[in-house]
């Protein structure tokens, strides 16, 4: 008899409890909805100083992710609640040395012309450059420079090694590998080399974050989609990827996985941090490198193969200059002055030079560059009323 009591004295004990708890709730979730009609709108609503509705989403800032994936796909705010969420600038990265700056401001013009979404410009560049950067970035007309911020950083290297680093292949080239320790409040950006124009906006390139996988942190293109005529995989002396090994000229890289990943390695029985592997990797294999940086990119993934995302199709967004085809898209974009008419003053240019490149391997198919450009253009006419001044 005694157990049968001590049992019911604690189920009253317990029913006592569950009705105290959820009677607290419910007062606390009245609460909220007082505040929220209050501010002219309930449940997960709330007003500005200025009476205007704003829409709070709880977890934006412990998973940004997802909020540049809503942007991404135009969802709506979960509750079904429609708001006017402004996305975030899309990053892209660039380096230049010597006389590199007229190409990589073309590379910016294309990408700030042709872009959809807001830019945000990295230039690493050497100190005699950044007010030639400065000066033609600014004298930009004003619509235009409402569509992009840029900052300006000197090249930097790890000081025990900088002279190392910095002539290794090309001048400054191998600053890329330092962009997730240097850009650590930059999340995810696109990197490219200053020789790159594009024909397309950057936004496809941009979402292709949103397409990697739990492991991928970098989507990079093929060295070459040939393997009779690559280059790695008949004359590398290390380790690749694939079986043609990457391209590091355009890289869309996850910087925050990067910093936090530990990669596996030929040198150590357990995985590296990136600050930690870079150095011991160049000591290992450079005699053996031809390409520089590059070259130590394609160790690493050789290692690490589940982190990269294979960016295939490049060809028709971006184009280096090595064939006259690419020079004369370059060279329309450098000539082409912001304001004027970009059917008359660039297409039609472009259309004209490109007849003189027929005799080449990539002249021969200048249709789909123009056609690429010209699907681009299109998207000037309907861009969305710039949102914000650069800084």
């Amino acid at each position: 008899m005694r157990r049968y009591t001590r049992a019911l004295l604690w189920c009253t004990v317990f029913a006592v409890f569950s009705g105290w708890y959820i009677y607290s709730q419910l007062q606390v979730n009245g609460d909220h909805d007082d505040h929220g009609g209050a501010g002219g709108g309930g449940g997960g609503r709330h007003a500005d100083s200025a009476g205007r509705r704003r829409i709070h989403i709880p977890f934006v800032d412990k998973n940004p992710h997802w909020f540049h994936r809503y942007i991404m796909r135009g969802q709506t705010v979960p509750g079904g609640l429609p708001g006017p969420l402004e996305a975030p600038s899309m990053h892209l990265a660039v380096v230049a040395c010597g006389d590199r700056m007229e190409e990589t401001l073309t590379m910016a013009k294309s990408a700030v012309l042709l872009s959809v979404g807001h830019l945000h410009l990295h230039i690493f560049a050497e100190e005699q450059l950044h007010a030639g950067f400065r000066d033609t970035l600014d004298s930009w007309p004003g619509s235009v420079r409402a569509r992009f911020n840029y900052t300006v950083y000197p090249i930097s290297f790890p000081s025990d090694h900088a002279v190392e680093w910095k002539k290794l292949f090309k001048p400054c080239a191998s600053q890329r590998l330092f962009l997730p320790l240097i850009l650590k409040d930059v999340d995810s950006l696109v990197y490219v080399d200053s020789d790159v124009v594009f024909l397309q906006p950057l936004d496809p390139l941009w979402a292709l974050l949103w397409r990697f996988n739990a492991t991928q942190l970098a989507a990079v293109a093929p060295e070459h989609e040939e393997p009779r005529l690559a280059w790695y995989n008949r004359f590398a002396r290390h380790p690749f990827f694939g079986a043609t090994g990457l391209n590091s000229g355009v890289m869309v890289m996850n910087l925050t996985r990067i910093r936090s990943a530990h990669f596996k390695n030929d040198m150590t029985s357990v995985g590296l941090r990136w600050e930690e592997l870079l150095m011991p990797l160049l000591q290992k294999y450079k005699l053996n490198i031809t390409w520089g940086d590059q070259d130590l990119l394609n160790i690493i993934f050789h290692h690490n193969p589940d982190g990269v995302h294979i960016l295939h199709g490049n060809r028709g967004v971006f184009h280096n200059l090595k064939q006259p085809a690419f020079q004369a898209a370059y060279d329309a974009i450098r000539q082409y002055p912001f304001g004027a008419d970009p059917n008359a003053t660039l297409l039609a240019p472009l259309e004209r030079a490109l007849l003189k490149t027929t005799n080449t391997y990539c002249g021969k198919s200048h249709a789909l560059l123009t056609k690429a450009l010209a699907r681009s253009l299109d998207n000037i006419n309907r861009r969305v009323p710039p949102r914000r001044s650069a800084t």
